[in-house]
């Protein structure tokens, strides 16, 4: 009696490891947040230019990187651009339906104040846990909850003069967030780091993505 065996051939298939999403998303959060910046802070003299950038850089663009960031693995990157991609969105579509049916000045800057409260609770927590990605990330999103907590103050107390000053350190914001893409960028492409971007106050065990300002997991 013959004893057929049967061999399983199975063929692992090998992922390809997708693009750094992080420099993207840093790069539409800091676009962004400098147009509406500048109109805070009483620079500009056109109208809402941040409007379309609101909802398709950094909003939509800036989702994707987050999503994409969920494909590898970066629980931090994927929250954090998630999250203000959606805020993006969110504002852009507040300041078209929402904005122009409100009844008075001060209806409009109490939804501005409390917007931006609940997003300064969300960054607290997470600038706490940017503090174990590098002093680059970290200053991006100090730079910011003083932006979202001065915004607020001027925004619940009616008071232009604390709402330029938000403008204006939104601007610094801007900055420090188009830096770490930068430096993303081109710590990437080479695969080194050639801008420094700081190491971390404390970091978990883990190992780091190749030049990216964001931690793998």
């Amino acid at each position: 009696m013959a004893v057929e065996s049967q061999v399983d051939h199975r063929t692992a298939v090998v992922v390809p490891p997708v693009a750094d999403p992080a420099p993207l998303g840093l790069a539409a959060f800091a676009l962004t947040t400098f147009l509406l910046s500048a109109q805070n802070a009483a620079l500009t003299d056109g109208p809402d230019a941040w409007v379309g950038f609101a909802l398709a850089y950094g909003g939509l663009i800036q989702l994707l990187a987050g999503m994409w960031e969920f494909r590898n693995r970066n629980v931090f990157g994927a929250t954090a651009f998630s999250t203000y991609g959606g805020f993006w969105i969110g504002l852009g579509l507040w300041f078209l339906l929402v904005a122009p049916h409100a009844g008075s000045e001060p209806e409009v800057l109490s939804d501005l104040g409390w917007i931006l409260l609940a997003f300064s609770i969300f960054n607290t927590y997470m600038l706490l846990w940017s503090s174990a990605v590098n002093k680059a990330v970290f200053m991006v999103f100090l730079t910011l909850e003083a932006t979202e907590i001065i915004l607020w103050i001027g925004f619940f107390s009616g008071t232009s003069g604390i709402i330029k000053l938000g403008g204006w350190v939104g601007i610094i914001t801007a900055a420090t967030a188009w830096y770490a893409s930068a430096a993303g960028v081109i710590n990437g492409m080479g695969g080194r780091p050639v801008v420094p971007v700081g190491k971390p106050f404390w970091a978990p065990a883990t190992q780091r993505r190749p030049g990216s300002p964001m931690p793998p997991a």
